[in-house]
């Protein structure tokens, strides 16, 4: 019998077979332009609102810090920073050089005509710069890398300037806040922002001063383990899979659409001299509320209603876990800046106990659902999102109809909020352990191998045999910064 003869796949214009390592390039592109939409999508929907109640929107404020004077200037050396992990040590020098020498200038300028004062504008414009020249004077693997560089730098302001639009929309669009009802069901967890307030107002002004530098500072300190887990970028020319600032941004990005649904401004606003005369009385943090039928309080439009949950609480708990993995420094820092921050939160009347425990939760789900995005989904962690989104979506059901019943059984409810938050942090653990343990992770990158030449050629293609270029191998997932 005859058989029918092998079909060799046809050969491109340059003598070597199709290349299969060029199909995760496309879907990568695809991710990354589907992703770019949407941001930007969301960035034009918040403007849209934002100008439809008198304010200006994160695009608008972002694009004015190009002349005029920013809001923040360490907030855009951050983001030249994050920038900067693309670049040789050489481009880096020059780039802050550059940047240095706007600023200058922008200052003698404003000086001489008597306006606002602030510095930022020339390490914008060197993140807009790198952009640039990865558009014009690159190509391929190393465009990109300088356009995710751009985009890692442009988003964190963005994500800076997202969230202070998100606060003025939650003040504005939510009349009434549901304090009174978090405090209920914070006499489950005997009423901590009440005990850790006397504390500190009997230890101030020692321990009052450590806890504003580490409540305020959490941006450095995050952006420095940011910086350690992408120190090696420009050696190697790629992002690692999953870094700090993806997960940072990605809090930033969902937490405040739970503020409009679950509107609180905190103990120090709602029981204390600093809500005015829109507090329901001065009690914080001297008495305790008293537990009757809540209510919801009426408020101004000022004040952000931004505790629910507690952001602070799952950035700190995401720089302890990415800390983890850094020098015995690095660990202790992240220790004592998230010991630090669940203290000023609460001492400062900022957070009610149980909103430390609903973004302890939802930290651990969206650090969960983001290393899979990197690295792969796999039954446990598909079971650990889903336990954490029940265990949020339960929380807050709790706090809002069963305020009353957990204030007068806290012998019950006050161990099962903490068994239910308890038992995510468990299942991260637990899925943490047997990741290090599994040989062969999903997503780990093995050691760059040199491309193979064929025989009696120099300079040829890939032949595409490396598993890190195949599209079935485990590493072809693209890169999400």
């Amino acid at each position: 019998m005859m058989t029918e003869p092998t079909r060799i796949p046809p050969r491109d214009d340059r003598g070597t077979q199709p290349a299969p390592w060029r199909r995760p390039r496309v879907v990568l592109w695809f991710a990354a332009g589907a992703a770019g939409a949407a941001t930007l999508g969301f960035l034009v929907a918040l403007e849209t609102v934002a100008r439809g109640y008198g304010f200006s929107g994160p695009i608008t404020e972002q694009s004015r810090e190009v002349i005029f004077a920013p809001e923040s200037g360490p907030l855009l050396y951050g983001g030249l920073a994050l920038t900067m992990v693309v670049l040789t040590w050489r481009q880096r020098l020059i780039a802050m050089g550059i940047a240095a020498g706007v600023d200058v200038t922008f200052f003698l300028v404003r000086w001489a005509l008597d306006a606002d004062m602030n510095f930022g504008n020339g390490a914008l414009w060197v993140v807009l710069g790198v952009a640039v020249l990865g558009l014009t004077r690159r190509t391929g693997q190393e465009r990109l890398l300088l356009l995710k560089g751009t985009g890692l730098g442009l988003l964190l302001v963005a994500g800076h300037k997202t969230g202070d639009t998100w606060l003025l929309i939650t003040s504005k669009t939510r009349a009434t806040v549901l304090d009174a009802y978090v405090a209920a069901a914070d006499h489950a967890l005997a009423d901590p922002s009440w005990l850790v307030g006397r504390f500190l107002n009997a230890t101030a002004p020692v321990s009052t001063g450590i806890l504003h530098v580490v409540y305020g500072q959490l941006p450095l300190a995050a952006a420095l383990v940011g910086l350690y887990q992408l120190r090696r970028v420009a050696v190697e020319r790629r992002f690692p899979a999953h870094h700090l600032v993806r997960t940072f941004l990605v809090i930033g990005l969902f937490g405040p659409a739970i503020y409009m649904i679950f509107p609180v401004v905190g103990p120090v606003f709602a029981y204390g001299t600093d809500g005015g005369a829109w507090a329901t009385a001065n009690l914080w943090p001297d008495v305790l509320p008293p537990v009757t039928d809540p209510q919801p309080i009426p408020f101004d439009g000022i004040t952000p209603r931004n505790c629910m949950p507690s952001l602070h609480t799952a950035w700190a708990v995401t720089l302890f876990i990415h800390s983890r993995d850094g020098s015995r420094a690095m660990r202790w820092a992240g220790t004592f800046w998230l010991v630090g921050t669940l203290t000023a939160t609460l001492g400062f009347g900022y957070h009610y106990g149980a909103d430390l425990l609903v973004g302890v939760v939802f930290a651990l789900t969206i650090e969960t659902a983001m290393r899979c995005s990197a690295h792969g989904w796999d039954r446990a962690r598909v079971r650990l999102v889903a336990l954490g989104t029940a265990v949020f979506a339960a929380q807050l059901a709790s706090y809002r109809w069963l305020p009353t019943e957990m204030a007068a059984r806290p012998w019950l409810y006050g161990p099962l909020l903490l068994l239910v938050t308890g038992a995510v942090v468990y299942a991260y653990v637990r899925a943490a352990r047997e990741r290090e343990r599994k040989p062969g992770v999903p997503g780990q990158r093995p050691a760059p191998a040199e491309p193979a030449k064929a025989v009696g050629t120099t300079g040829a293609a890939p032949t595409g045999t490396d598993d890190s270029q195949v599209p079935d191998a485990t590493d072809a997932k693209p890169e999400l910064v």
